[in-house]
């Protein structure tokens, strides 16, 4: 499962030019479902939504998350994020899971989350449908969180395996 969260000033989700949903203040977040999510990519995407510190607090920068600072969640059902680009000019979605499948792991992880946060702050498109989102961001901050890349990623220094780069001011901010 993926979840691209952007840290918003405000978003707006819209079918046949109707607003479905908006928010003030919080996370855009567009969920891709892949063919073979489980109950633990779930868990693990709600946890990462629900904690992910994307906001300053003081002189401190990353040190609070949407739940922290009461803000709210606008989901989007997005299939388009399991996309696989490697050949030719035309995305193949075959890692995408089937639309019957993925409407029933998209309601539980909205459920879910409005069990686990507050059923005021949650919000949604509306799955399977053509949507117009809009969104303005904030930073702007726009994180990818994947289920199946669980463990971080660790990057060589100049290619020496040895070195492996610690973080920065410059890169941490």
């Amino acid at each position: 499962m993926r979840a691209l969260i952007q840290r918003v000033l405000r978003s707006s989700v819209h079918v046949d030019n109707q607003i479905v949903n908006n928010i003030e203040h919080g996370l855009c977040i567009f969920i891709g479902i892949q063919s073979d999510d489980d109950i633990s990519d779930l868990e693990y995407i709600i946890k990462k939504i629900l904690t992910i510190k994307l906001w300053p607090n003081g002189d401190k920068p990353w040190a609070q998350s949407v739940v922290d600072l009461d803000f709210s969640l606008l989901c989007i059902s997005q299939f388009t994020l399991h996309a696989v680009t490697a050949k030719g000019a035309r995305p193949d979605f075959h890692l995408s899971m089937s639309s019957e499948q993925s409407k029933q792991i998209y309601e539980q992880l909205i459920n879910r989350l409005k069990q686990e946060y507050k059923s005021d702050k949650i919000f949604d498109g509306r799955f399977g449908a053509y949507m117009t989102v809009t969104i303005e961001n904030d930073g702007p901050v726009t994180i990818m969180v994947d289920s199946k890349a669980r463990k971080p990623m660790q990057s060589n220094v100049a290619g020496d395996p040895s070195i492996v780069a610690e973080p920065t001011a410059s890169n941490v901010e």
